[in-house]
């Protein structure tokens, strides 16, 4: 949703193997845990995550109870390897390049994007293969769940007709990882 924990852990991954990859959140703001259950800390998408970082670590340093709760749950070294992938988190139904496939950790997700593609019309009758990992959003999850990006990528590029394999590639990756799969065909 806001292309900070397993997108960009995916994202991560993919790149670290090679693969050309973009990534991109889908909610209305980029929702980070705050100083209290009750309160997030929120950004517009394009803030850059090195400001997003020196704004937590500024509030740490002012509250040593926040630096132990960030620190707690990985956020600290979660935007440190974002800053390494990309600048910013940036926002799906803001972009408007095509891709062959689009990989989401969420079902909501999954469904934000079909809706976005469908709301495009497929003016462009270019199929897009949309595949939704069932990634809990936590640091170890988003590890394992890279990993089953990054095997999904590999069977892809392996294929020599996409549009014939896919629903294989999904049975096959799915007997043997730990996550639930998605799939549908949507078009640009």
């Amino acid at each position: 949703m806001s292309n900070m924990n397993r997108s960009m852990e995916g994202h991560y991954q993919l790149k670290k193997h090679g693969y050309n990859v973009q990534s991109y959140g889908t909610g209305p703001q980029v929702r980070l845990p705050g100083p209290s259950q009750n309160r997030s800390n929120n950004y517009d998408f394009g803030t850059p995550y090195a400001q997003i970082n020196n704004d937590l670590r500024t509030q740490a340093k002012e509250h040593e109870r926040l630096n132990v709760h960030y620190s707690r749950l990985g956020l600290f070294a979660m935007i440190e390897r974002n800053i390494t992938v990309k600048l910013a988190p940036e926002k799906f139904q803001e972009e408007h390049m095509s891709y062959d496939v689009i990989f989401t950790c969420e079902e909501r997700v999954f469904e934000l994007v079909c809706e976005e593609l469908l709301n495009r019309a497929g003016l462009q009758s270019r199929p897009v293969h949309v595949i939704n990992i069932e990634i809990e959003d936590n640091h170890k999850e988003s590890q394992t769940g890279g990993k089953t990006i990054v095997e999904l990528a590999k069977c892809i590029v392996a294929s020599k007709d996409l549009e014939r394999d896919m629903d294989g590639i999904i049975e096959d990756v799915q007997k043997r990882m730990p996550h639930r799969l998605l799939y549908t065909m949507a078009f640009y």
